[in-house]
C-alpha cells in the first residue's frame, strides 16, 4: 500500500493470517510505518524484521506478536521498531468498557439473540 503509516485492527482468523508479509512490505514506501495492535498472527514477524532491517520500510510498531509473549529476535536487535508488552488497551477507561461490552454480549446471548460483537 502507497501510505505513511499502516494500522493494522482485524480479529484473527485464516483469511488473515499474515496479511502482512514479504510481498506486502515491498509494496510500501521505504518511508512508511506498520503498527499492529490486531493480533500477532497478522503480521510474518520473520518478513518483517528482514524489511526494517534492509530499509524497506522505515519503522514499526508492535503491541502484539505471533507467539505471545516471546518477540522474533530479529526484531529485538532493531533501533526502528517499537515494542509494547500487549498493553495498547490498559487504560481504567478502556478495561471498564471492555467488561461492560462482555456484559453486552452475554446479555444477549442468554438472551437467545446474537452477541453484537461476533466476530467468527
Amino acid at each position: 500500500p502507497r501510505v505513511d503509516f499502516l494500522s493494522l485492527h482485524c480479529p484473527a482468523n485464516p483469511e488473515s493470517h499474515h496479511l502482512i508479509d514479504a510481498a506486502s512490505l515491498a509494496r510500501m514506501r521505504p518511508s512508511a510505518h506498520l503498527v499492529n495492535t490486531a493480533r500477532g498472527s497478522v503480521v510474518d514477524e520473520a518478513a518483517l524484521a528482514e524489511a526494517l532491517g534492509l530499509g524497506v520500510i522505515a519503522g514499526a510498531g508492535l503491541d502484539v506478536y505471533e507467539a505471545e509473549p516471546e518477540v522474533h529476535p530479529g526484531l529485538l536487535a532493531l533501533d526502528n521498531v517499537v515494542l509494547l508488552p500487549h498493553l495498547g488497551s490498559g487504560t481504567d477507561a478502556t478495561r471498564e468498557a471492555m467488561g461492560l461490552r462482555v456484559l453486552d454480549n452475554l446479555k444477549a446471548f442468554f438472551g437467545g439473540k446474537p452477541p453484537p460483537d461476533l466476530c467468527n
